[in-house]
């Protein structure tokens, strides 16, 4: 039986209830979720770690509202959305939540400031010019808003997909693999604002992450197994997230 609300945790910003999702149909169908339930608390920053193919993109895709669940539910603060007509859904999501990928996603052609408030002009609700330059001096990008993409280091671009996530002000921001395509230096310094997200601005961070050190700059870590929420890890080192993920791609 699915979870209520209540089971899984009242008060949280996202959460997953019996989530399921599979693709394709029949012998061929692959179950990428099998019943994961997690709460998200206000202000926490959460990692999302496994093995590949474990489940942890589609969770966040699903908690997003970027992807549909087979089965189980999906909620941000006291409404579901799982089941919400797709336009209704897009409308919700550009306020209540934030996405940052992996490769940055800008527009080459356009400002800085222009791919900030590209969202918000594609939906017809064109942020203010302030409200850009607040999501840029947030990121520390004040002064660079007339530079293009080609023209800024590659962890000054998702420097700037944050503060395009973040220029609606949203209360949840995903981000997955938010430093894959970035050396190890730069990387800390996105992980380093991220965390001040949650701990100035009392925003919540769901991250998907396969790096141990990237998962030390969260409160926890969801550690996922064939679709399955195999560990909850709190407090997490990165020596001890890496001895976690060694034991279980050993089966341990």
């Amino acid at each position: 039986m699915a979870k209520t609300e209540t089971d899984i945790g009242a008060g949280a910003v996202a959460r997953a209830a019996d989530l399921h999702r599979e693709y394709g149909r029949g012998t061929a169908a692959v179950r990428a979720l099998r019943g994961v339930s997690a709460a998200f608390a206000p202000g926490t920053f959460t990692a999302v770690m496994g093995p590949s193919g474990s489940g942890k993109t589609t969770l966040l895709h699903c908690l997003a509202g970027m992807d549909r669940p087979t089965r189980g539910s999906v909620w941000w603060g006291g409404t579901e959305v799982s089941r919400m007509p797709e336009r209704r859904l897009a409308e919700l999501r550009r306020s209540r939540v934030g996405f940052v990928f992996q490769a940055f996603n800008l527009m080459p052609a356009m400002t800085v400031a222009q791919n900030v408030e590209l969202p918000g002009r594609l939906a017809g609700e064109r942020p203010g010019r302030e409200r850009v330059l607040d999501a840029l001096a947030r990121v520390g990008l004040a002064g660079r808003e007339r530079h293009r993409p080609g023209e800024l280091s590659g962890g000054q671009q998702q420097r700037v997909a944050i503060a395009r996530a973040l220029v609606s002000r949203p209360g949840v921001l995903f981000a997955d693999e938010p430093t894959g395509a970035l050396d190890r230096a730069t990387g800390h310094e996105i992980l380093a604002l991220l965390r001040a997200g949650v701990d100035e601005d009392g925003r919540t961070c769901v991250m998907v992450t396969h790096d141990p050190v990237a998962a030390g700059y969260a409160d926890r870590v969801l550690l996922l197994a064939d679709g399955l929420v195999a560990e909850e890890i709190d407090r997490p080192t990165a020596a001890r997230v890496g001895e976690r993920l060694s034991r279980l791609g050993e089966g341990a």
